[in-house]
């Protein structure tokens, strides 16, 4: 009780600099998130010595986090919830059925104990490492793109990059994440942390799929412009790229429904939406699981959806072909998917965007542009400027 009492008085930023340094310690596993439109923070451990990888998280009715790449092959992960604690009430639940207690102790005393290294300078900033070929690289890339579009190849994709950053001796890990939570509230924000993957952090606000009280939903996102709070957003005004483009997105989620023969579902947009800095086209789809008979479609949909074409392209298999030929770097965890899966809140599943992968000193962010017949690769190079900004201009 005293050691609860005494880790309440913490900040939150202290209590996850803690919970991360010691599974980064001890070899275990922890994902911290908070959810759209909330100001609570939880967090996942899993006291595995050796997390390994999994298939069909979803069909286990097991309660815990899913870690999934871009490209389904390679190894996705699945964080147990050994120990489950949600911050706003500090209401710690343990999995009754594993023998954790000794761990859980262990974990809460180190929280209880952790003590910060605040000697450290704080007048370093994050340093950009970049070359003078990158932005030509990814506007030949754009450029290559387009031409395939023309001869017919596919009809969108979205060709990716990623920037590196020096990060400060002083970077707080902890309040580095709450200040991505505090600016983006209408994202899903998460930091992430395994043996086998390293730490991800990022604010994505793009929901791949979920399942509460019998009802799934999915959302096509896509489209992107800069946000100025002087526009209200019913004034906003979209460019037939972007609208071609989100609807792209929506056409390819009811192909999944037609390839289950499910023709029952609500749906609602396209709206403008906000994304921290950006705005974007938003359409979400609604099913009644119980009316339609589909009580496993969240995991039949997954199957389906990912990757989508917001994040490949339409239709998959040339457009898939065409980023594996020609991006040149393993996009990881980048563009997969990660969430709570069976948790008290149902499941929520995102796509991993406006995120960066995290290593020593080190970090790479990451970003993409949907490319159609219409782009212009200069502004697609200038939007995945802004997406990477999400993140830049809120660290330090």
């Amino acid at each position: 009780m005293i050691i609860l009492d005494h880790i309440k008085k913490q900040s939150a930023a202290q209590v996850i600099n803690a919970a991360i340094d010691y599974c980064q310690k001890e070899g275990h596993s922890i994902a911290i998130w908070s959810r759209p439109e909330s100001s609570d923070i939880e967090m996942m451990v899993d006291f595995s010595s050796d997390i390994q990888p999994v298939t069909n998280p979803l069909e286990q009715n097991i309660e815990g986090f899913l870690l999934s790449p871009f490209q389904k092959e390679q190894s996705a992960y699945f964080i147990k919830a050994d120990l489950h604690i949600k911050w706003e009430d500090f209401s710690i639940r343990k999995n009754s059925g594993l023998e954790v207690s000794n761990k859980t102790d262990e974990f809460l005393k180190h929280l209880s104990n952790y003590e910060e290294n605040t000697s450290e300078s704080t007048t370093q900033k994050i340093k950009v490492v970049s070359s003078d070929s990158e932005k030509q690289k990814f506007i030949n890339l754009v450029s290559a793109s387009v031409k395939e579009i023309q001869a017919g190849s596919f009809q969108k994709v979205v060709p990716s990059r990623t920037k590196e950053i020096e990060l400060p001796e002083a970077f707080n890990l902890g309040e580095n994440f709450l200040k991505l939570a505090a600016a983006y509230c209408s994202a899903f924000t998460s930091l992430v942390f395994t043996s086998k993957t390293g730490i991800w952090m990022g604010a994505t606000p793009e929901l791949l799929i979920s399942e509460k009280d019998n009802t799934f939903k999915t959302v096509a996102l896509a489209g992107t412009q800069k946000y100025n709070p002087e526009i209200p957003l019913a004034h906003v005004a979209w460019k037939q790229k972007e609208i071609e483009e989100q609807a792209l997105v929506g056409r390819y989620i009811i192909n999944c429904f037609k390839k289950i023969r499910l023709r029952d579902y609500t749906e609602i947009g396209p709206k403008t939406v906000i994304a921290g800095n950006l705005l974007h086209l938003k359409t979400e789809y609604q099913v009644d699981m119980d009316a339609t008979g589909f009580p496993g479609l969240g995991d039949t949909m997954l199957k389906l959806l990912h990757p989508t074409s917001a994040i490949c392209g339409m239709p998959l298999e040339p457009a898939e072909k065409f980023l594996s030929d020609n991006e040149h770097y393993n996009r990881s965890y980048y563009s997969g998917y990660l969430g709570p899966v069976n948790a008290e809140n149902g499941t929520s599943l995102f796509v991993n965007l406006r995120c960066m992968h995290i290593d020593a000193k080190k970090a790479t962010l990451y970003a993409g542009a949907g490319v159609t017949e219409d782009s212009i690769p200069e502004l697609e190079w200038e939007e995945t400027e802004i997406k990477m900004n999400t993140i830049l201009n809120i660290i330090s």
